[in-house]
């Protein structure tokens, strides 16, 4: 007997004899229509029972969630809604989920709730679509890569240096949280610690990854990363994926170029292959959109906005001229924007992101050259003195999805900056060094990997795209 995922057997086109599957039971109708998933596929296999030919203390125990294990004969279906179903030979029950307890019954649950039951969510048509475009995509970022050249690292999770600069860190300690050691001025001494010194979980891995590019050429991180910013939005994770590429002897031009091209690769790459949950996930979206009012509702469908983005050319507009169009534009002469515009230097909001994107220019827009005072330290300073070599990819309904920069190879100019904002040399000495043995032009960018399932599933919560999210007094699971 073969045993056949579900996926492989809704794409059957002719009938077969005696095939076998395993899935968790979603209905059970009329004491005859079973409807099985297993994962592989957001469609249900019915699987008909002639209830006669079974014992009723088994048929008793398929219940929604219950684990079973099915074999009978893929036949033409009788019903509307299916082309294939299965004639039930034999019927064994795995594992009993009890009605009355089981948190996920067939009806429509709020994503609160689902989130209290995280470790089961994946069980709803929702979650599990969600997950594997997720999948599909994280494929997508290594298959890229791969194909142009670019070697994967692994950056540390633990780390002394701030590459932030925000000072938003988890601390790793092995010290006595009640009576740590103290110093003689009276505070925590580090020395004593496990790694001899104050140790942090990494807000990036850009900085050592920039020593990898400059030896290997073109390298690329996606890990974790962690920030302690107690933002409890919709948008921010305490703990969430980054992907990072770096690259040698490339500039901001390059930099952008390189940035357009692999988000439309990715996303190109789900439309290919993630149909059938794309499909789902555009209805969930348009359904949910016609409950707003008609101000709130999105212009576009889902796959219209990921098409939005596959099929224009992103506009690169640099942060002065974008400022004018923003301070020149109606929403902020109106003062409709929460944010008004009123100089040049402001740090722009996802408002006016969004504004330049969706009204102004209608297609992906790149801004580059932002003022050096609103950006991190290791953005090279142009010549102006005033703004630096960085960018931001902008797209439909979130606004800045990727911020990257050409990097600082100066070793003068980079120590000048480093001292501004009192960043002491000896912590970054060995980045330091990078300028000091064959520095060169180089640049890379970041892009939160959860901000990009949001796109790409349409899902307005950062916390429904990551299996547990963790987030300001939650670390459930």
């Amino acid at each position: 007997m073969m045993t056949k995922t579900v996926a492989e057997l809704l794409s059957q086109e002719v009938t077969l004899q005696d095939v076998t599957v395993k899935g968790w039971v979603r209905t059970f109708r009329a004491n005859r229509f079973i409807a099985l998933n297993d994962g592989s596929t957001l469609n249900n296999i019915q699987c008909v029972v002639d209830f006669e030919n079974f014992d009723e203390a088994t048929l008793k125990r398929v219940t929604t969630g219950a684990a079973i294990h099915i074999s009978g004969d893929l036949v033409e279906s009788q019903g509307k809604g299916q082309k294939v179903e299965i004639q039930v030979k034999k019927l064994e029950i795995l594992g009993d989920s009890d009605p009355e307890t089981y948190p996920i019954q067939p009806k429509k649950h709020s994503f609160e709730f689902l989130r209290e039951n995280a470790h089961l969510r994946t069980r709803t048509s929702t979650f599990s679509a969600i997950m594997r475009v997720k999948s599909s995509l994280s494929f997508a970022v290594h298959k890229y890569f791969t194909e142009n050249g670019f070697y994967n690292m692994h950056t540390p999770m633990i780390t002394a240096s701030d590459a932030e600069g925000a000072g938003e860190m988890f601390r790793v300690t092995t010290l006595d949280a009640k009576n740590p050691p103290l110093n003689k001025n009276g505070e925590v001494d580090f020395s004593q610690d496990f790694f001899g010194k104050e140790a942090n979980l990494t807000v990036s891995g850009q900085l050592e990854a920039e020593t990898y590019a400059m030896s290997l050429g073109k390298v690329y991180t996606f890990g974790p990363t962690f920030r302690a910013e107690n933002s409890n939005t919709s948008r921010h994770l305490a703990e969430f994926w980054m992907i990072e590429p770096e690259v040698a002897f490339m500039d901001l031009a390059g930099n952008m170029d390189l940035a357009e091209d692999f988000v439309k690769s990715v996303i190109n790459y789900i439309l290919e292959h993630n149909q059938e949950d794309l499909d789902f996930l555009d209805n969930r979206l348009f359904n949910e959109e016609k409950t707003k009012p008609q101000a709130e509702r999105s212009p576009m469908r889902l796959i219209e906005k990921l098409k939005f983005v596959t099929d224009n050319n992103f506009k690169r507009v640099s942060y002065t001229e974008a400022i004018d169009i923003l301070r020149q534009s109606k929403p902020n002469k109106k003062k409709k924007f929460k944010y008004l515009i009123e100089e040049w230097g402001a740090d722009l909001q996802s408002e006016h992101e969004r504004f330049l994107v969706e009204k102004h220019f209608k297609c992906p827009v790149i801004l580059f050259d932002y003022p050096a005072n609103i950006k991190a330290f290791y953005m090279r300073l142009n010549d102006d003195g005033k703004t630096v070599r960085a960018m931001d990819v902008l797209f439909p309904g979130i606004g800045e999805i990727i911020g990257g920069s050409q990097r600082e190879e100066r070793l003068d100019v980079l120590k000048e900056k480093m001292k501004a904002l009192d960043i002491p040399e000896e912590e970054l000495w060995w980045y330091l060094d990078l300028r000091k043995y064959g520095t060169a032009v180089h640049s890379g960018f970041g892009l939160g990997f959860e901000r990009l399932v949001m796109f790409a599933t349409g899902m307005g919560n950062i916390r429904d795209v990551i299996p547990y999210p963790r987030t300001p007094q939650n670390a459930e699971f």
